[in-house]
């Protein structure tokens, strides 16, 4: 007796893959967190990212790549663009990742002093520079690990 598989099936066994199957009895509903998506540390999120207006796909697709590789936290950092008006609302956190003097400066207009002496501020260089510069990508990583050795002490 033959058994007929489908196509799919029949490549996967050829390639050696076993393919899984989820098996569910019922629905699972999963209640929303109480807690707001802030850290526990007075209502501040985790990581604030100062870009430059105008950034080109590949300045934004390199910061982009280089935060996601040191995990969530910076992954899903909030990005503040400068623009002619400053920044306008900027959420309180505990690290402010500024890509260039300008948008340091920027960030230091808006913040009020005690926000800035509780948060710790990096500046790295303009992302064009990160794009085009050994040096600067090497600076944008230890900038990087000092924030996430800081997020894990915190």
């Amino acid at each position: 007796m033959s058994l007929v598989l489908p196509r799919r099936e029949r490549l996967l066994r050829a390639m050696g893959v076993t393919p899984w199957r989820l098996r569910v009895t019922g629905t699972q509903t999963i209640d929303a967190p109480s807690a707001p998506a802030n850290d526990a540390a007075g209502g501040r999120v985790p990581c604030v990212v100062i870009l430059p207006s105008g950034c080109s796909e590949r300045e934004l697709d390199l910061v982009g790549r280089a935060l996601r590789a040191f995990g969530p936290a910076t992954g899903r950092a909030a990005r503040l663009e400068v623009g002619d008006a400053g920044l306008g609302q900027v959420p309180v956190a505990s690290a402010y990742l500024a890509f260039g003097e300008a948008q340091a400066r920027a960030l230091g207009h808006e913040l009020p002093a005690a926000v800035q002496s509780a948060a710790q501020i990096v500046l790295v260089d303009a992302p064009s520079q990160v794009l085009t510069s050994a040096a600067a990508k090497r600076r944008l990583w230890n900038a990087l690990r000092a924030l996430g050795r800081a997020s894990a002490r915190a």
